[in-house]
């Protein structure tokens, strides 16, 4: 599955791994019932409700999609721990090459996993990756009932308006 991203983006979306039908299309977040495509556009990150086919639109409001895991499966608890914890390796290096601000993974389990921090919660983290900051966001699977999209799209947008803000501060 190829990933979204330029170096410097405002921020890099961070995705568990890639589902069958992500997987069949080659475009990020496809399954129908997943609501990362709403929420992105209800938080305020795109004008319009873009389709997973366009991803690559992404790039132009400053955006980018990539995976803790690169294999393909059907429900994230199929991956095993050393899967999480090479993908946070490996996405490790990918955020200190690109340098986006913020890296947001989206699934708190997945962040948990990939990065041996068991205590993680929803929003924004001590950690940091480079000079990059980190913003765990909840899942947007449709399987994840805790979550609305209203209430999902609350917690993106207030990762938008850290990062527009850390950007007005920094010029980037």
């Amino acid at each position: 599955m190829p990933d979204v991203v330029a170096d410097g983006l405002e921020v890099l979306f961070c995705g568990i791994n890639p589902g069958l039908m992500t997987a069949a299309t080659g475009h990020h977040f496809a399954r129908p019932g997943n609501r990362f495509w709403p929420v992105l556009h209800l938080s305020g990150f795109t004008p319009r409700l873009l389709k997973p086919s366009e991803q690559g639109e992404l790039l132009s409001y400053g955006l980018g999609i990539t995976n803790v895991v690169a294999r393909a499966s059907a429900r994230a608890d199929e991956l095993t721990a050393e899967e999480y914890r090479e993908g946070g390796r490996l996405l490790s290096a990918k955020v200190e090459r690109l340098r986006p601000g913020w890296l947001a993974v989206v699934g708190v389990m997945a962040y948990r996993a990939a990065f041996g921090d068991r205590k993680a919660q929803v929003g924004p983290q001590e950690r940091t990756i480079g000079k990059s900051r980190v913003w765990v966001l909840p899942n947007p699977s449709g399987l994840n009932a805790h979550w609305t999209a209203a209430t999902m799209a609350e917690e993106f947008g207030r990762l938008r308006e850290a990062a527009q803000a850390a950007e007005q501060v920094t010029g980037a």
